[in-house]
């Protein structure tokens, strides 16, 4: 049975101190309000992705909405809870548990899921910057990867945000302004990261038999791969995100596509040197030239990879930050996408991974 996407939402991405239910609901009445022939009761499952600590926020999302669901329920996996939940409706969808499931996802500026405090592998450096630090010197040392090929993703990701009308940063900063901004580590500076931020987004799946009721444009998810590694940090190999390669090979193979044919890529780049690594490893170029790649992108302004402005143009809500990924995909195969719009794109793919990418989860989406 084919699954599709038939609606999606995201909101403004701010620092709005509001109650995550709030988020939930403004992302869910979205997809009503874009989708007129979609009713309460078409609705049988609703999953909410979240880190925050509210209880059976899934249940309580849907009494707000009106809806008697048969599946209701949270799911929690830090960063990548968005796509991991998608996976869960498909997997609802296809065993014919479910024909509609609404996935909605939703972050605060201060989510818990921010700090690893659980991981004793990590000592005292518990923040992700400094694994993601770790990742950029390896890759330095390895591969000859540049500061400047570095900063050259926060460029091109913050000059996307610019077209993004719900992306936190909206300022478009230069080379130079990045390569220039505070020092946090050694290897990465303050315009290398991702911001935490309070958003929302949702991401309506259908079975083939009801897509048509509700769009006229299906976007069809034709691929998925997931794999985890493990939960705590601890690896050998610091230039290669192995749970990313797994995830990736897994989607494409099932979706039956290679990289050549992916037009529209939205990458997790929680830190500048993420996506140069995870280009690598998804298989769109050889390893070690990511930083080259990305020089490539910035010299021709392409919106090929993260064109609504990523994580670190975007903010990153991380229960939502999956969700609007999978949104902007669907958006760039209806060529919905306005001044983002990668010309002609027909098959796309969504990179989302937690913790130092200890688990990943690609999805191929298709028009």
């Amino acid at each position: 049975m084919r699954v599709a996407i038939a609606g999606y939402s995201t909101t403004r991405f701010s620092l709005n101190d509001v109650p995550i239910e709030n988020v939930l609901t403004d992302a869910m009445r979205m997809i009503f309000e874009n989708a007129p022939n979609l009713e309460q009761k078409d609705i049988d499952t609703v999953l909410v992705s979240t880190n925050e600590n509210r209880k059976y926020l899934g249940a309580v999302l849907a009494e707000m909405g009106g809806i008697s669901p048969k599946i209701a329920h949270n799911v929690e996996s830090l960063c990548n809870s968005g796509t991991n939940a998608l996976v869960s409706a498909f997997s609802y969808i296809t065993s014919g548990l479910a024909d509609v499931a609404l996935v909605v996802g939703a972050e605060r500026f201060d989510s818990p899921g921010q700090v690893l405090d659980w991981d004793i592998t990590r000592g005292e450096y518990n923040h992700p910057i400094f694994w993601a630090s770790m990742f950029a010197k390896a890759h330095k040392r390895k591969y000859g990867t540049t500061d400047e090929q570095i900063a050259k993703v926060s460029a091109i990701n913050h000059a996307n945000a610019k077209s993004n009308p719900n992306a936190y940063v909206s300022k478009n900063y230069t080379l130079e302004e990045i390569m220039n901004s505070k020092k946090i580590t050694e290897d990465l500076r303050l315009l290398d990261c991702s911001r935490p931020c309070t958003g929302g987004a949702g991401v309506l799946l259908v079975s083939e038999n009801i897509a048509k009721k509700i769009t006229d444009l299906p976007v069809w998810v034709s691929g998925i791969g997931h794999r985890t590694i493990s939960a705590s940090f601890a690896k050998n190999d610091l230039t290669t995100l192995e749970s990313t390669k797994d995830a990736a090979n897994q989607a494409l193979v099932m979706a039956e596509v290679s990289t050549e044919q992916i037009d529209v890529l939205e990458v997790h780049d929680a830190f500048s040197i993420c996506e140069i690594m995870i280009l690598e490893d998804i298989g769109i170029v050889e390893k070690g030239d990511g930083g080259k790649y990305t020089s490539e992108l910035y010299s021709t302004a392409s919106k090929k990879v993260n064109p609504r402005g990523g994580l670190i143009g975007s903010g990153h809500p991380l229960g939502a930050t999956g969700l609007a990924q999978v949104a902007e995909i669907a958006q760039q195969l209806q060529q919905k996408a306005g001044k983002r719009q990668v010309e002609g794109a027909k098959i796309g793919l969504v990179h989302n991974m937690s913790a130092a990418a200890t688990s990943s989860t690609v999805l191929v989406l298709s028009s």
